[in-house]
């Protein structure tokens, strides 16, 4: 397959998909609620991690997050990055427009300044009733709705995009009836 016709369906396909909205714009002003089983953490050195260990929950307003292991990055009091590893990783937050989004991958980089998640290992971001992508790395941007993936050396990206009126289209099977 010539890569350039693939590289514009993936642009146009990222262009056409306002399905992809923002994250709920509330929860960045949240408390942001860390549950472990363990937890090794400096009060007073932010320069040290703060390491969250076996079976993390994060939750901030409707931003629930499930890994293994979070590795907390912290600057001047505020929270600034969050790695995030273990099998998988799991995340969930409701959209502005009242819509969910779902995500999971091995790995989740979450730079919390610039509201975005690099995801990595058998990524997927899901939108039900909208749309869906998987890849080996997807960045998105839960401010602006943003979603790109794959890249050189990161594998293909797959992506579903669901009718906007699922009510309109055709019977499974071809058979289509009367409206």
């Amino acid at each position: 397959m010539n890569p350039i016709p693939a590289v514009r369906l993936l642009l146009l396909a990222i262009a056409l998909a306002p399905a992809l909205a923002a994250a709920k714009s509330s929860d960045r002003n949240q408390t942001l609620s860390v549950d472990a089983g363990g937890s090794d953490c400096s009060v007073s050195n932010e320069a040290l991690p703060c390491l969250f260990t076996n079976g993390v929950t994060i939750t901030q307003g409707t931003l629930e997050i499930q890994a293994t292991r979070a590795d907390v990055r912290r600057r001047n009091g505020e929270f600034q990055r969050v790695i995030l590893t273990g099998g998988p990783v799991r995340m969930k937050q409701q959209m502005d427009d009242g819509g969910w989004v779902d995500a999971t991958a091995a790995q989740a980089d979450y730079n919390m300044p610039n509201d975005t998640v690099v995801l990595t290992g058998g990524a997927v971001v899901n939108q039900p009733g909208r749309g869906r992508m998987e890849g080996e790395r997807i960045v998105y941007n839960m401010a602006s709705g943003q979603v790109q993936g794959g890249g050189e050396g990161q594998g293909r990206v797959r992506m579903q995009f669901e009718p906007r009126n699922r009510s309109q289209t055709a019977p499974a099977g071809g058979q289509g009836g009367s409206r």
